[in-house]
């Protein structure tokens, strides 16, 4: 039998080396009988109030609870396979709030950059904003017409390292500058990629 090469995302490989923590947790976590999306719930409720944070100018301290929430993003997968608990809502409601995660954290940084007059900022802020959108929308789009769409500079993981190193080292500026040129770059090649693949599976 001929061997298929499968090319490993970064997705991938930080799920991989974060398995040996989350799974421990995740343990716990079962035998607390606590469901997979009440995880997911929790994991937005807690970006939400470091976008509240953030949106004070209390930056490092948003951005470290910011990363701290992400967890919850292989958290709650990992519990649901370990219970058997998997289900198409709970893919929903994950990726659901995961944008709108993502969507607070940014109307938190462009509320503190309005407030303080910094108009350059806050552009970038929109730039970002509507550029990790289009990011997601691109990929959610093509599977909908039955491409798979996985490829990608910028996916959302890397976005919320990036962003949260950002933060806790007070380079916003530079930081938000090169997640709008990435994730621009990042939907228009998945846009040439799903063209590519319509003319093989039209």
């Amino acid at each position: 039998m001929e061997k298929q090469n499968v090319r490993l995302t970064f997705d991938d490989w930080l799920r991989a080396r974060a398995a040996g923590i989350v799974q421990p947790i995740a343990r716990w976590l079962s035998e607390r009988k606590l469901h997979p999306n009440t995880v997911t719930i929790m994991g937005f409720a807690l970006t939400a109030g470091a976008a509240a944070i953030i949106a004070t100018g209390r930056i490092r301290l948003g951005g470290a609870v910011m990363l701290v929430a992400s967890a919850t993003d292989a958290l709650d997968g990992t519990l649901a396979r370990m219970t058997s608990q998997q289900s198409r809502f709970g893919a929903f409601l994950d990726s659901t709030l995961d944008r709108m995660s993502e969507g607070a954290v940014l109307i938190g940084l462009l509320t503190w950059f309005a407030t303080q007059r910094m108009a350059g900022a806050a552009i970038l802020v929109g730039l970002v904003l509507l550029g990790s959108l289009m990011v997601s929308y691109t990929r959610a789009r093509a599977e909908g017409v039955g491409y798979s769409c996985k490829v990608g500079m910028l996916t959302r993981p890397m976005r919320v390292i990036l962003l949260g190193v950002g933060m806790l080292l007070l380079w916003l500026v530079p930081v938000l500058a090169i997640l709008a040129v990435l994730t621009w770059a990042t939907s228009i090649q998945r846009i040439v990629h799903v063209y590519h693949e319509s003319k093989v599976n039209p």
